[in-house]
């Protein structure tokens, strides 16, 4: 099992990126997916979740609403992230999840900020920077 991310850079603020998280060993249908990022000092936020095609919602945390955009292609096993209107407070190392977690819907667990369990597959990350 293995989820890899892509898709950082340097935007200026007010510019777009599109993250994707292609996964392996696993068919993303069946599980979801969420996005979290880690700005330097501050604690790993959950902004993002996709539910497995089961339940099929969407989860945006209020930081992001109205500029983040999550969705899925089954065919090529890979989640995207969406970034418009970039905010140099969206500056921070972005990671993809599998939540294989005992909670139903799975991005419950992300919408109620809970402790994940060990089951989570985590991507190594990657960098997003928005300046000037």
């Amino acid at each position: 099992v293995e989820v890899v991310e892509s898709g950082g850079g340097l935007v200026p603020p007010g510019g777009s990126l599109r993250l994707s998280c292609v996964a392996s060993g696993f068919n993303v249908g069946l599980y979801a997916i969420g996005w979290f990022r880690q700005a330097p000092g501050k604690e790993r936020e959950g902004i993002s979740c996709i539910n497995s095609d089961e339940f099929g919602s969407k989860y945006y945390a209020d930081s992001v609403k109205g500029r983040f955009t999550i969705s899925k292609d089954n065919a090529k096993n890979t989640v995207y992230l969406e970034m418009n209107r970039l905010k140099p407070e969206d500056t921070a190392v972005y990671f993809c999840a599998r939540l294989r977690v005992p909670v139903y819907p799975e991005c419950t667990v992300v919408a109620d900020k809970r402790t994940l369990p060990d089951s989570v597959s985590w991507g190594q990350g990657t960098q997003v920077t928005v300046s000037s």
